[in-house]
Order: structure tokens, then C-alpha cells, then sequence
């Protein structure tokens, strides 16, 4: 799989210098901490909620067991927007 990612100029020069001391280009020691990053993630989760990732083909499914703990009502007031805090738009 071959994905775009934008990262800063030093982010870069850091990886950079990482591949060249284990001997890889740039584009597979990236790929190789990314692999590095995900597996690590995984290792801290309990097996059953690896199974569960795993078996997930979509965030509905991922939630499942939490489903129902808050009312829309409890939701809505939990996560609304602060309309106070947005900007007002010029359309002229």
C-alpha cells in the first residue's frame, strides 16, 4: 500500500538520519516505524479487544458494547457546539 503523508521539514531530516544509521532508504524505514508504531499499539490492548479490532469493519461495530450508556439527550448536551465561539461570515 503507498500513502502521501506531509510532515515537517525536521521530522524529515530525523528520519532520514535513522535510515541512513540501519542502512534503508527514507521510504521503508517510514514504513517500518509505522508498522513498528501500529504493532505496539495492539501489544497494549487486552486479547479480546484485538479480537474485536480486528473483527471490526466499522467504527458501529467498534462501539458496539458502549452503545446505549448515554441518551441523544446526553449526547447532544455532552457534545454540542458552543455557538457563542464561532465567527460570523461575510457572504457580501
Amino acid at each position: 500500500m503507498t500513502i502521501t503523508i506531509d510532515i515537517r521539514p525536521e521530522v524529515q531530516a530525523e528520519l532520514a538520519r535513522h535510515a541512513a544509521a540501519f542502512g534503508r532508504d527514507l521510504e521503508s524505514h517510514a514504513g517500518r516505524v509505522l508498522e513498528e508504531a501500529s504493532r505496539v499499539r495492539m501489544e497494549r490492548l487486552s486479547a479480546d479487544e484485538q479480537s474485536r479490532v480486528a473483527m471490526a469493519g466499522n467504527l458501529m461495530e467498534l462501539f458496539a458494547p458502549v452503545r446505549g450508556l448515554l441518551t441523544d439527550e446526553e449526547v447532544d448536551t455532552l457534545f454540542s457546539r458552543n455557538r457563542s465561539a464561532g465567527r460570523t461570515v461575510d457572504l457580501a
